[in-house]
C-alpha cells in the first residue's frame, strides 16, 4: 500500500492505493528457486508460452495436481492449507456429494437451449429466493460474477432511467469494462486501455483504521463517510445506483451503523443500493450474506464465486419483483443462462451449506480464529489491526503502530514463509487476508495461526 497525505483546507486527506502481488518480485524469484523442481518449472514455462500475460496471474506461482477439502497439492506432492481459494471453496474442494450429483446430471440433461427452461434451473431460482432476506425473489443467472455485475448495472439503469453510479475507492466488482468502470482499483482502470464508461463517482470507504479523513474515532469516521455519500448524491443529482461490497476485511469492516446510514441516504435520494456479495456471500462471514450483519436490505443482490461449489462457474443477480420492468430488453441474455449442469452445481452447493450447518461452523470457528489473531496482536508489534467476521479476516501489518506505517515488504515475506510451512493465504499490500472454507475446523485454524505466528517471529 502507498499513501499520500494531501493538505486541503487545513485538514489532512489521506488517499491510498493497495499494492497487490505482481508475481515479479525478488521474494517470488527466491521462493521459486528454493521450492520448485525441474518438472514444475517446465510446466510453468509452458504456461507462460501459451497464455496471454497479465498482472496477478503471470507467471503462475505453482502447478496444482490435486485439490481436496481445505488442501492444495502441487506436482511435488506438497500440501498447503488453502486460506485463500479465490473464495470459491466454501464447501471444500471436490465435495463428494457435489461430484456425484454432477455425474448424475450428465446422464440426464446437459444443456438447455435459449428460450427453453428446465426443472433444475427453476429449482435453483426458487432456492435462491428462499435463502435471500426480504423480497429478493426475481433472479437471472450468469457465467461469472463480472457478468452478474453487468446485469445489475443494466437493470439499475433501465429501471431508474439514470446512468450515474456511485462506488468506493479501491473497490473491485469485476474485470470487464462495465465492472471496471464502477470499480475503484487502479490496476483495472489503466488509461492505456482507453476510456471506461462515463458516469461513475467514487467515495472513501469506511476504512476506520486508516481513516481517509484523518480521524481516529471509528464512529466519527463512520458518520463522515456516510455524509460524503450524501454530499456526492446532492452534487451529482442524477445518480441511479450505489454499488458496494458490504465488507472487505482486507481493507475495511464497517462499524455497525454504517450501512444503516447509507441505506437511509440511498432511500432519501431514490438511489438503488446494489450489494456485491460475490466474494463473501453464502455463509463465509457467519451469516448467509454479509449484509445481514448490518440489518439492512439491498435493492439488488449479486452473488457468485462459491455458488458453483468450486467446480462450475455460475453467478446470480437477485432483486425485488417491482424492478422486473425490462422484459422487452436483453439485460443478461447468456447462452448458458439456464444450463442444467451449472444449476445443479449451485443447487447442491446451497443444500450442502444448509444441511451440513456450514454457516454456523463459519461463525463459530471464525470467532475462534479472530480470538487467536487478537492474541497474536498482543504478542507482535508488527500487527497494527485485526478485523473481520466469520471466516473472513484481515491482519494489517505496520512497522510503527502509532504512525500506522504500512509493512508491505514484511507482509510479502510472511506470504512466502507461510507457503514453505504449508499455508496459502493472500496479501493485499500490507494486509494478510485469510479466507478458509466453511468446513475448516478449530484444529486447522490453530495450525494456520501457529504458522503465521512463527512467520511473524522470523520476519520481526
Amino acid at each position: 500500500m502507498t499513501t499520500k497525505q494531501q493538505e486541503k483546507g487545513g485538514k489532512v486527506l489521506r488517499r491510498w492505493q493497495f499494492r497487490d502481488d505482481t508475481n515479479l518480485s525478488e521474494e517470488r524469484t527466491k521462493w521459486t528457486k528454493e521450492n520448485l523442481d525441474g518438472e514444475t518449472i517446465r510446466w510453468l514455462n509452458e504456461d507462460s508460452r501459451y497464455f496471454l500475460h497479465q498482472s496477478l496471474s503471470t507467471p503462475c506461482l505453482n502447478v496444482v495436481r490435486r485439490l481436496e477439502g481445505i488442501y492444495i497439492e502441487d506436482l511435488s506432492g506438497r500440501r498447503y492449507m488453502d486460506f485463500h481459494g479465490n473464495n470459491v471453496h466454501h464447501i471444500g474442494y471436490a465435495h463428494p456429494r457435489l461430484i456425484s450429483s454432477l455425474r448424475e446430471q450428465l446422464d440426464q440433461l446437459t444443456f438447455s437451449p435459449r428460450r427453453y427452461t428446465n426443472k433444475v434451473a427453476i429449482e435453483l431460482a426458487r432456492k435462491i429466493a428462499d435463502i435471500t432476506p426480504g423480497d429478493l425473489h426475481k433472479c437471472l443467472f450468469a457465467p461469472s460474477g463480472n457478468d452478474a455485475v453487468e446485469i445489475a448495472l443494466k437493470l439499475a439503469r433501465g429501471y431508474m432511467g439514470r446512468y450515474k453510479t456511485l462506488s468506493f475507492w479501491d473497490s473491485f466488482h469485476g474485470a470487464g469494462f462495465g465492472a471496471s468502470s464502477v470499480g475503484g482499483e487502479g490496476m483495472f482502470r489503466n488509461s492505456r486501455l482507453g476510456p471506461l464508461l462515463p458516469g461513475t463517482s467514487h467515495v472513501p470507504p469506511p476504512y476506520c483504521y486508516r481513516c481517509p479523513y484523518g480521524h481516529s474515532e471509528p464512529e466519527r469516521c463512520n458518520r463522515i463517510c456516510a455524509i460524503s455519500i450524501r454530499y456526492v448524491l446532492e452534487q451529482e443529482g442524477d445518480v441511479g445506483a450505489l454499488i458496494a461490497c458490504p465488507m472487505r476485511p482486507a481493507e475495511y469492516t464497517p462499524p455497525p451503523e454504517f450501512w444503516k446510514e447509507v441505506r437511509q441516504v440511498c432511500s432519501d435520494y431514490g438511489v438503488l443500493l446494489i450489494f456485491d456479495e460475490i466474494p463473501y456471500g453464502l455463509g463465509k462471514t457467519g451469516k448467509m450474506f454479509s449484509f445481514e450483519h448490518y440489518n439492512v436490505l439491498p435493492d439488488i443482490l449479486v452473488m457468485g464465486k462459491a455458488l458453483g461449489g468450486g467446480i462450475i462457474p455460475i453467478a446470480c443477480v437477485s432483486t425485488r419483483g417491482e424492478l422486473d420492468v425490462l422484459g422487452e430488453l436483453a439485460i443478461g441474455h447468456y447462452t448458458h443462462e439456464k444450463n442444467p449442469f451449472t444449476a445443479t452445481a449451485a443447487l447442491i452447493t446451497l443444500e450442502i451449506i444448509e444441511e451440513e450447518g456450514l454457516v454456523e461452523n463459519a461463525a463459530t470457528v471464525g470467532a475462534y480464529g479472530l480470538q487467536i489473531a487478537m492474541e497474536l496482536k498482543d504478542r507482535h508489534r508488527l500487527i497494527g489491526d485485526v478485523r473481520g467476521k466469520g471466516l473472513v479476516m484481515g491482519i494489517e501489518l505496520v512497522t510503527d503502530r502509532e504512525a500506522k506505517t504500512p509493512a508491505s515488504d514484511e507482509a510479502e515475506k510472511i506470504f512466502y514463509k507461510a507457503l514453505q510451512k504449508g499455508l496459502s493465504l493472500k496479501t493485499t499490500g500490507n494486509i494478510l487476508s485469510l479466507s478458509p472454507p466453511l468446513i475448516v475446523t478449530k484444529t486447522e485454524m490453530e495450525r494456520a495461526f501457529s504458522i503465521i505466528d512463527s512467520c511473524l517471529k522470523e520476519v520481526q
